[in-house]
């Protein structure tokens, strides 16, 4: 079930999204959150943005949420998304149905623009993207250092309105 983030559930979301800091370059977070940092987080995303977690059997499996994309006031109507999902836990559609409905409640609060920064190649999220509509808008090549290597994003965006 999908279902609104809690404050304790933040243990099993820093557990999903330490497991990618440590094994993928999908974020640019080098070392491990603390739980500290991770709940700060949490409750600054939580009081503008919609949150929200995937949990079966009493586990979470994934979350999504949507934050700001740059500070300045011109882009108040532009939301950056994100979609963690358990990484043992892929091929369930979990990351789709989390989508669908981040995507239903950001329309819901009149936002103009959502964007999916990835970093790139990374062929299972450019197709969840591409599935509901995002269109690559640009690429920025060597932007992130991370597991020795310079890391590339791309940009995928949808208007919403």
């Amino acid at each position: 079930m999908i279902r609104p983030v809690h404050l304790d559930d933040a243990k099993a979301l820093l557990d999903i999204y330490n497991y990618y800091v440590l094994h993928t370059a999908v974020t640019f977070d080098i070392k491990p959150l603390s739980l500290e940092t991770f709940q700060y987080k949490l409750k600054d995303i939580t009081a503008v943005y919609p949150f929200i977690v995937f949990e079966a059997d009493h586990e979470i499996l994934g979350y999504a949420y949507g934050s700001r994309f740059r500070p300045k006031p011109a882009y108040d109507y532009v939301v950056e998304s994100t979609v963690y999902v358990k990484h043992d836990a892929h091929g369930q559609q979990i990351g789709t149905q989390l989508y669908a409905e981040l995507i239903r409640q950001l329309k819901e609060a009149h936002y103009h623009t959502i964007l999916g920064v990835l970093t790139i190649p990374n062929a299972a999220s450019i197709k969840l993207h591409e599935k509901f509509g995002f269109q690559k808008a640009g690429e920025l090549k060597d932007i992130g250092f991370k597991f020795n290597t310079w890391q590339t994003i791309g940009i995928w965006q949808l208007q919403l309105t």
